[in-house]
């Protein structure tokens, strides 16, 4: 298989040799989506919250002299910011000013690895892998971290950790990183989180086995049709909402206004 390093990690070829969160959770989203972009059909241009996002870890990862040369779009032509990424400022000066917070961002960055999990070979990239401290952390850049999301499946509101798959993310790293040094438990997994408010809120967010444990499972679940599906074997499904999807539309039938909700 390709052998992955920090230039080819976000490949067309290393996404379809292995598997990685971030695609399992495209093909969960919309399948049809997830082949689009596997192909080189489609590609989701960067958005703002992206950017930002890859600013924060920028500095986090101590690439940010760097990241500024490469996307100078963020950027004035006096070399600052422009307005709305200002917070990104803020934010680093939130995270760098929390004793704790830095203590747990020690380890090496940006650590890649590859493992097998439920019959496929994975790709992650740790954001911070420190081993001697038996510790996995990722750190987060959100909108708020108190906020309440409806998830339509539970009826309920959940956390954004829930609702946008972090906690998954964080059991899948786990399980990869316990295989990859062929351990018999899995390092303490931690979010660090960092708000765009003004001024900024952070947390640094645990999860407990049993959670790892259902994640896992849930993935194990799916995992079938998901390489059904990328493997060709099967047509993929599409969502009718992602921006693939409206790009792509063609109708053929009329909708009933009640349905408009659904």
């Amino acid at each position: 298989m390709l052998e992955l390093n920090s230039s080819n990690y976000y490949s067309l070829e290393a996404d379809r040799e292995y598997m990685s969160n971030s695609q399992y959770k495209n093909f969960i989203d919309c399948e049809a989506r997830a082949m689009a972009k596997l192909s080189g059909e489609w590609s989701e241009p960067p958005s703002e919250s992206l950017l930002l996002g890859s600013y924060v870890h920028a500095w986090a990862d101590g690439t940010l002299e760097n990241f500024k040369q490469t996307t100078p779009e963020l950027f004035t032509k006096k070399g600052e910011l422009y307005a709305h990424y200002k917070i990104g400022d803020k934010m680093i000066e939130t995270l760098a000013n929390d004793p704790f917070i830095m203590f747990l961002l020690q380890g090496e960055k940006e650590k890649i690895i590859t493992a097998e999990f439920a019959g496929v070979i994975w790709k992650a990239k740790l954001d911070v892998w420190n081993e001697d401290g038996e510790r996995i952390v990722d750190l987060k850049t959100v909108r708020d971290i108190r906020g309440k999301h409806w998830d339509k499946e539970l009826g309920c509101y959940v956390s954004f950790v829930e609702a946008f798959g972090y906690l998954r993310q964080m059991a899948i790293y786990a399980e990869l990183e316990r295989v990859y040094r062929d351990r018999s438990h899995w390092l303490e997994t931690l979010i660090v989180a960092v708000s765009k408010e003004d001024p900024p809120d952070k947390a640094v967010i645990g999860l407990d086995h049993h959670r790892i444990e259902e994640e896992l499972a849930e993935v194990e679940r799916k995992m079938p049709r998901v390489l059904a599906v990328k493997n060709g074997q099967v047509e993929p499904k599409r969502c009718e909402s992602c921006g693939y999807c409206r790009e792509t539309k063609k109708l053929s039938q009329v909708v009933h206004y009640m349905d408009l909700l659904a």
